[in-house]
């Protein structure tokens, strides 16, 4: 796991309910939980800060640290965004499909680097490529005009029902095959972290459920979210969600012990014996 990674998860998934701020110790030592070294976060919040995920704020002491404020980091309106969106995915709270796709038809793109970023970023969005300029997905994604902005493209839109088969309209855009090999080899390497790795402290929890996340959160490049009457039968990703729900939910009260001592008093070596068995 990655620093600039690991930071996305962490303010994601503990921070952006927290007021999405934290001190930059905090941030630190919380990492640190993950065997990411503080010079490697440090190198990452500039980055952030530089590609405008975060802003440098200053912030107040934690219960016993003294007057004054520390120097830490929060979410810009632009990660909010996309963290409130990537939330919205990763727990599957789309809403019902109203049975219409959404079409885009792109400009072309002769810079072979903005158009492997549009490419990119439209597939993260749940898009999938019908021909060389044509997207198709099924639903509009809040992000897409920021996307379109950034790589200064334009597109026209359409809301269309589909008369043909569907399932095989859905066969044609995404790889149905390999993104159900992806979740069956997610629920091996799960359950193989959750076996090997006690979470039988706060921290450990803690750094058990980050690498549960992160691992699960990767399915946002490669599932758009389709209607369940569209996968095939006894489809792996929801035996994977369901594994995913139980132990991201288990795990969740000790891990948000640590993240909130360390909030507290990032200075603090917790996590070793403290709280009840939280084995998983």
């Amino acid at each position: 796991m990655n620093a600039r990674s690991a930071l996305f998860d962490l303010y994601g998934d503990h921070l952006r309910e927290r007021g999405g701020r934290a001190p930059v110790a905090a941030l630190v030592r919380l990492l640190a939980a993950l065997d990411v070294a503080a010079p490697a976060v440090r190198t990452a919040v500039s980055r952030m800060v530089r590609q405008e995920w975060l802003e440098p704020v200053r912030l107040p002491r934690g219960p016993g640290g003294g007057p004054g404020h520390v120097p830490g980091y929060a979410l810009t309106p632009r990660a909010v965004r996309r963290l409130d969106e990537a939330a919205h995915r990763i727990y599957r709270d789309l809403g019902p499909w109203d049975g219409l796709w959404h079409v885009l038809v792109v400009d072309r793109v002769k810079d072979r680097a903005r158009r492997e970023r549009l490419a990119a970023g439209l597939a993260y969005l749940g898009y999938a490529r019908l021909d060389e300029t044509t997207w198709i997905g099924p639903r509009a994604n809040p992000e897409l005009d920021p996307l379109l902005a950034a790589e200064s493209v334009r597109a026209e839109r359409f809301r269309s029902s589909y008369e043909g088969d569907a399932h095989g309209l859905v066969a044609r855009a995404w790889d149905l095959d390999g993104l159900a090999r992806a979740y069956e080899r997610w629920l091996a390497d799960a359950g193989r972290l959750l076996d090997r790795s006690p979470a039988d402290t706060d921290e450990r929890a803690f750094a058990v459920r980050s690498r549960l996340v992160h691992e699960w959160r990767k399915f946002l490049f490669q599932d758009p979210g389709l209607p369940a009457d569209l996968l095939p039968p006894e489809w792996p990703g929801a035996l994977a969600a369901r594994f995913f729900d139980d132990a991201a939910a288990r795990l969740l009260p000790a891990a948000s012990r640590f993240v909130d001592r360390c909030l507290e008093d990032p200075r603090e070596r917790v996590g070793h014996g403290e709280g009840e068995d939280q084995g998983v």
